[in-house]
């Protein structure tokens, strides 16, 4: 059954003119250790990339916190939902902590799906509920 949507369009200008205004600090705060090696590498080779994979978790995140219903305010935190990615190279949400037992309790998952262009990144994010077995 599903239990909420979510979708988020982020404008890659403004996540580049808060790394030029805040630096690494930006991005610490918005991506788990997982994510911000992944996004350092790929800054150091393709500049606009690591700002365009950066966007992209910004607005997975955005989109997750919208199709659980709980915004960004606890148990939902920028660093306990990694978006991370399958070997075939499907994204999939990876959750941690306090949120992860949240979700786990309510028994649900999600399917997030990204994508980005020059000057923006969007997301959509399904979350489902499993369905109770019902005893007869």
């Amino acid at each position: 059954m599903i239990y909420g949507i979510g979708t988020d369009i982020c404008d890659v200008r403004r996540i580049r003119a808060s790394l030029e205004r805040h630096g690494d600090r930006f991005a610490e705060k918005i991506l788990t250790d997982a994510e911000f090696k992944t996004w350092k590498a790929r800054s150091a080779r393709w500049p606009e990339r690591g700002v365009r994979y950066l966007a992209t978790r910004f607005s997975a995140k955005e989109a997750f916190s919208k199709a659980v219903g709980l915004g960004m305010r606890m148990p939902m935190t920028w660093r306990a939902c990694e978006v991370g990615k399958l070997a075939s190279g499907q994204p999939v949400i990876v959750l941690h902590g306090a949120l992860k037992a949240w979700c786990e309790a309510r028994g649900l998952s999600a399917h997030v799906s990204v994508t980005d262009e020059t000057d923006y990144a969007a997301s959509f994010v399904v979350v489902e509920q499993k369905e109770e077995k019902k005893h007869e």
